[in-house]
């Protein structure tokens, strides 16, 4: 996969912070050579946070977060810093802009609270250096946007610093060996993407190619003629979630089974805590509500996933009258005390750091927090089965 197709999800996030007119925008301009960002003398220019996805050297692909101003007064004002915030909980590096000529004033302060609560490395760009006289400071590195003092030394920090020490994540080829068969079955219904695949199918794809795995594709209306035309029994069979229904009855018990969503949430981080999570749908009760959340956002068919099939799904099992509310891209409820449970994607198009969040929420509230396939497979009384390719979380279900 090419850096400029690498997805949002995939790329290093990073934020600038800072007050308003301290030239944060023209850092994030110089640092990019790129006019990202729309640059005035007029304070609270930039108004809502503006996202680049950008190849930016020596870091490579990269998400690059333009925020409003952090210091914004009135009504309009606190929206802005509000959603600054919300940027927090995404990014894998902050960068606070300060005004050198006029230094850390106490809202730079509670930024850098923020950032040390929030456990997220940062570190300060002096801007208009050029004006207060180059100085040594031991957070950050003084720098102009207007004469591009030590933004290259801007650049290299901020490489340093967001080193990925995720590089060893697989999706699923520590699960084959080179030369195996995979069989990936992708339902081709109402809700599919017309003419593509999503990203966890291509990804999945890629991932067995590296190792030198083979992979064969097709639907699940398929699937039984395939298997039966095979020399050899694949060495995994990898599905849809929303397909669990009708695969489990073809693979044999011998053949293991998973999901795309299951693998992605162990690439994303937070199996185990989908999979503890799972149990509670058997505690719901009439009038619970659950939220079903989605990081990206798309058109909406008659049969999708997050709105109807999984709804559906949950009333049936359940038998209960509940109360599903849904989310979708980066919005995500500030409150989630009124649910019993939230059921997320995998999270391909977000990144680590966003899910690791939204994971962590939940616990904070006392909400459970699962995923779509691990909820599907024990909605289909498949979970064990489909968790057999990773023997250590079986452990959770005894």
């Amino acid at each position: 996969m090419s850096m400029n197709s690498t997805p949002s999800g995939e790329r290093v996030h990073i934020g600038f912070f800072g007050r308003r007119n301290a030239g944060k925008s023209s850092v994030v301009n110089a640092v990019t050579n790129q006019p990202v960002s729309v640059v005035s003398d007029v304070k609270g220019t930039t108004t809502d946070p503006v996202s680049k996805a950008m190849e930016l050297l020596p870091l490579g692909p990269v998400m690059i977060i333009d925020t409003p101003g952090f210091d914004d007064e009135g009504a309009l004002g606190e929206m802005r810093v509000k959603r600054t915030r919300q940027v927090l909980n995404r990014v894998d590096l902050a960068v606070l802009v300060v005004d050198a000529t006029v230094g850390k004033t106490a809202a730079d302060e509670e930024m850098l609270a923020l950032f040390r609560e929030k456990n997220i490395p940062f570190l300060v760009a002096y801007n208009k250096s050029d004006l207060a006289g180059e100085k040594s400071y031991d957070d950050g590195l003084a720098v102009s946007a207007v004469t591009g003092l030590h933004i290259h030394g801007l650049r290299e920090m901020m490489a340093r610093m967001t080193k990925a020490d995720n590089d060893n994540r697989v999706l699923c080829s520590d699960l084959v060996e080179t030369g195996d068969l995979a069989i990936l079955v992708v339902p081709i219904d109402k809700a599919a993407p017309k003419g593509r695949l999503i990203l966890p199918q291509q990804q999945t794809i890629r991932d067995l190619l590296d190792k030198g795995a083979s992979a064969l594709m097709v639907r699940d209306s398929e699937l039984a003629d395939l298997l039966q035309s095979l020399g050899k029994a694949p060495k995994l069979v990898i599905t849809d979630s929303q397909a669990f229904g009708k695969v489990k009855d073809i693979v044999p018990e011998t053949i293991p089974l998973t999901s795309f969503s299951i693998l992605m949430a162990r690439y994303k981080g937070f199996l185990e805590t989908a999979v503890k999570g799972a149990a509670a749908i058997e505690r719901l009760q009439d009038g619970d509500k659950v939220l079903i959340s989605e990081g990206c956002t798309h058109h909406r068919q008659c049969d999708d996933i997050g709105t109807v099939k999984l709804p559906n799904w949950l009333r049936r099992y359940t038998g209960k009258e509940l109360l599903l509310e849904t989310s979708s891209g980066k919005g995500f409820p500030e409150d989630l005390r009124p649910y019993k449970l939230v059921i997320h994607c995998g999270g391909c198009m977000l990144n680590e750091r966003e899910m690791r969040y939204r994971r962590q929420f939940s616990e904070d509230n006392g909400v459970p927090f699962t995923n779509y396939g691990t909820a599907i497979a024990y909605m289909n009384g498949i979970l064990r089965r489909t968790l057999s390719v990773f023997p250590d979380m079986l452990k959770l279900l005894d």
